[in-house]
């Protein structure tokens, strides 16, 4: 099949094939993305393509002359150019490189308002990807290699071998630009390219094809190990977060393979064995603590383990303004919509409770409440108990994680908490028999 016709099933694939899309393609103009985005000049016409390059300028005047050359190619075919040159600040290796890559790429999506970026990766990039993995360890999931699509990323050429897009290139009269820094071993996908891979052509004719071929196998066994996986973890779960007695009944293998499920889409770095035993010893170290204990695995991205739940969480910092609370009615706060209204229901008439419906009985206090989070000073009167306590102490005393507490929405009387969602009510709103109203919290599903 013809690169062409590839990449029409491709965006057929992906649904990306429709008229007025915009599509960003990431050129270098070296032979994969410029035969990438030839193609999609001829297929795609009345889609709005932009080139993106972003010059590294870590080869002086070669690098500006690899932009000019860009320039001029989409001055030829009428299409829009866009670049920049990267700081240079970054440190001069292939990890920094790829890094600074994708956040000009998320630059340029925001720019232009566009959810579609190609990239140029082909099958040979794909089993150099591989076989680097396999020397640092990977399993089945990292036998799978780079994804076809990845959040906005589309990679229409991962089917196409480099010598079927030179060809291309040779046959439409194109020239693309050559990288000097491809011939220095140094960088390690280089090295594979150079080195490596003409030592195991010695041993199979055609290394790239057969790698591709285990890459195919890998996807379909991880498939079922990820259906079986789903299940599992489903089944030790509650309210999203795994109960630790539950994982610690499993096979050690199997608890590994759920941390690894959990965190890959949360984390873009590959975790490696090593790192995924690290978490699992975390979690051993701390099954017992009854307050529980937290790992960071990124700036954001945390790992909460106490002897009830084990949680994988992303730490955003929430700052909604208070919400004034006068009357019955549907308030929103954050994420969430609170309704307060009236209840002429006799308490045994009332349905049951749920962690989102409160029924409460305002006749002893006025309404003049609000919604917001916890501040220094906070009291309760814990429900069941006499006289106030600082609520932080009744957090503790609840074993609420502390990545949680910021995070729980309270209704409020200056500094006394009457409800706190998800944690507790106040003794002074409680109902006994006949409540006055009714309390519900529902997520905006948007």
């Amino acid at each position: 099949m013809e690169i062409k016709d590839k990449i029409k099933d491709f965006l057929k694939k992906y649904n990306i094939n429709g008229k007025n899309l915009t599509y960003l393609v990431a050129f270098s103009g070296g032979a994969d993305s410029l035969c990438l985005l030839d193609n999609l000049i001829k297929i795609a016409p009345e889609n709005k393509i932009i080139a993106i390059h972003l010059n590294h300028g870590w080869r002086g005047e070669e690098s500006d002359l690899e932009e000019e050359n860009c320039k001029n190619y989409c001055k030829k075919n009428n299409i829009l150019f866009y670049s920049e040159k990267l700081d240079s600040s970054v440190p001069h290796t292939e990890s920094a490189a790829r890094d600074a890559r994708y956040k000009f790429f998320s630059k340029c999506a925001e720019k232009f308002n566009s959810n579609i970026i190609f990239t140029a990766h082909n099958m040979n990039d794909n089993a150099e990807t591989v076989l680097f993995r396999i020397v640092h360890g990977t399993g089945i999931a990292g036998l799978q290699g780079i994804c076809e699509k990845r959040d906005i990323y589309y990679r229409p050429l991962l089917t196409s071998k480099r010598e079927e897009i030179e060809s291309y290139c040779k046959i439409n009269n194109l020239c693309p630009n050559i990288d000097s820094s491809n011939s220095n071993v140094k960088y390690n996908r280089n090295f594979i390219r150079n080195n490596i891979f003409p030592m195991l052509s010695k041993i199979n004719s055609d290394p790239v094809l057969a790698i591709n071929s285990l890459i195919n196998i890998a996807k379909e066994e991880n498939s079922i190990l990820d259906n079986f996986l789903e299940v599992k973890i489903k089944e030790i779960s509650e309210n999203n977060k795994i109960k630790t007695e539950l994982f610690l009944n499993l096979e050690e293998s199997l608890q590994r393979k759920i941390i690894y499920k959990l965190i890959k889409p949360l984390v873009e770095q590959n975790y490696d064995k090593e790192k995924i035993f690290r978490l699992w010893n975390f979690i051993m170290e701390n099954k017992t603590s009854k307050s529980g204990k937290i790992f960071s695995l990124t700036t954001n991205f945390f790992l909460f383990v106490s002897e009830k739940y084990i949680e994988f969480f992303l730490q955003k910092n929430i700052e909604n303004a208070p919400v004034i609370v006068d009357k019955e009615g549907e308030y929103k706060f954050g994420q969430y919509y609170i309704n307060i209204s009236k209840c002429s229901k006799q308490l045994d008439e009332c349905d049951n409770f749920f962690d989102e419906s409160f029924y409460v009985d305002f006749s002893g206090v006025n309404f003049n409440f609000v919604l917001r989070h916890r501040q220094d000073g906070d009291i309760i009167s814990p429900l069941g108990m006499s006289g106030h306590q600082k609520f932080k102490k009744y957090l503790n005393s609840k074993h609420i994680p502390n990545h949680e507490k910021d995070n729980l929405i309270l209704l409020c009387q200056d500094k006394e908490v009457l409800l706190a969602f998800g944690a507790g009510l106040n003794n002074k709103i409680k109902t006994t028999q006949k409540p006055t109203h009714i309390i519900t919290l529902r997520k905006d599903k948007n």
